[in-house]
C-alpha cells in the first residue's frame, strides 16, 4: 500500500501548489490596480523584457521567415503554387509563429532572469525586509513585471511579425525569383484582420503565463523548490519549463477557439 500513499502525496502536493498558484495569480491582479502606482518600475521592466530582448526576437524572426520562404517555396513549387508564397509566409508567422516564438524567446531570455531574481530576493530574505517595512513584495516587486511583460510581449510579438514577413521575402524574392508584385499581391488578398488581431491574442495569454510562472516560482522558491542556491536554480529551471510547454499547451486552446 505504500506506492497507493505516495501517490495520494504526490496528488496533494499537486493540488495545493495549484491552488497556491490561482492565489498568487489573483493576488496579483488585486495589486496592480491598488494605488499607489509605480510607473518607473513598470517602465523599467519594460526596458528589461521588451528593449533588452529585441535582438533576440529580431533576429529569430528574420531566419524563421527565411526558412520559411525556402521551405515553403519548394513545397508550393510541387503544386504549382509559388505565387501563393507571401501568403503561406504571412499567415504562418502572424497566427502561430509569431507569438508562440516571440514567447518562447522571451521565457528563455526574460522569464528566467525573473525567477532567478526573485528567488533570490527570497532565499536572501529582501522580501521579507519588504514586509517589515509594511511594502507587500508582490505590490513591490511582482506585480511591475507582470504589467511590463503584458505590455511588452504583444509589441515584441508585432515587431517578429513585420521581420519575419521581411526575411520571408527577401529569401523569395531575392533568392528564390519569385515575383514580388505576386508576394506581397497573396499577402494582400490573404491575410484578414482575424489573422492579425488572434496572433496578439495570442501573446496577451503567452505574457500573463510568462509573467505569473516565471514570478511564481521564484516568489515561492524557498517552499517548493529547496532553499539557497539549489533551490533558486531549480526554481528557475522550472519556470522556463512550465512556462515553455504552457505556452504550447495555451496555444492549441486558443487556436481551437478562434479559427
Amino acid at each position: 500500500m505504500t506506492w497507493i500513499e505516495n501517490l495520494g502525496k504526490t496528488v496533494l502536493r499537486f493540488l495545493e501548489k495549484l491552488g497556491t498558484r490561482f492565489v498568487f495569480l489573483f493576488q496579483v491582479a488585486g495589486w496592480i490596480f491598488t494605488p499607489p502606482f509605480r510607473p518607473y518600475e513598470v517602465l523599467k521592466q519594460i526596458h528589461f523584457i521588451g528593449v533588452r530582448s529585441l535582438f533576440v526576437i529580431v533576429l529569430t524572426a528574420a531566419f524563421t521567415g527565411m526558412v520559411l520562404g525556402v521551405q515553403g517555396f519548394y513545397t508550393l513549387k510541387k503544386f504549382g503554387s509559388e505565387g501563393l508564397l507571401g501568403a503561406a509566409v504571412a499567415l504562418s508567422i502572424l497566427r502561430e509563429l509569431g507569438p508562440v516564438l516571440a514567447a518562447l524567446m522571451v521565457t528563455g531570455r526574460a522569464g528566467s532572469a525573473i525567477a532567478a531574481e526573485i528567488g533570490i530576493m527570497r532565499i536572501s530574505e529582501q522580501l521579507d525586509a519588504l514586509e517589515t517595512m509594511a511594502l507587500h513584495p508582490i505590490k513591490y516587486v511582482v506585480a511591475p513585471k507582470v504589467v511590463a511583460a503584458i505590455i511588452s510581449i504583444p509589441l515584441l510579438t508585432a515587431i517578429f511579425d513585420v521581420v519575419g514577413i521581411a526575411g520571408g521575402y527577401v529569401a523569395g524574392v531575392s533568392m528564390l525569383d519569385v515575383s514580388p508584385a505576386g508576394f506581397v499581391g497573396s499577402m494582400h488578398t490573404s491575410v484578414q484582420w482575424k489573422d492579425v488581431y488572434s496572433g496578439f491574442i495570442k501573446s496577451f495569454f503567452f505574457a500573463l503565463l510568462i509573467s505569473w510562472i516565471c514570478c511564481f516560482e521564484g516568489y515561492f522558491s524557498d517552499a517548493y523548490s529547496g532553499y539557497g542556491a539549489e533551490g533558486v536554480s531549480h526554481a528557475t529551471t522550472t519556470a522556463v519549463v512550465l512556462a515553455s510547454v504552457n505556452i504550447l499547451v495555451w496555444d492549441y486552446f486558443v487556436t481551437s477557439v478562434l479559427v
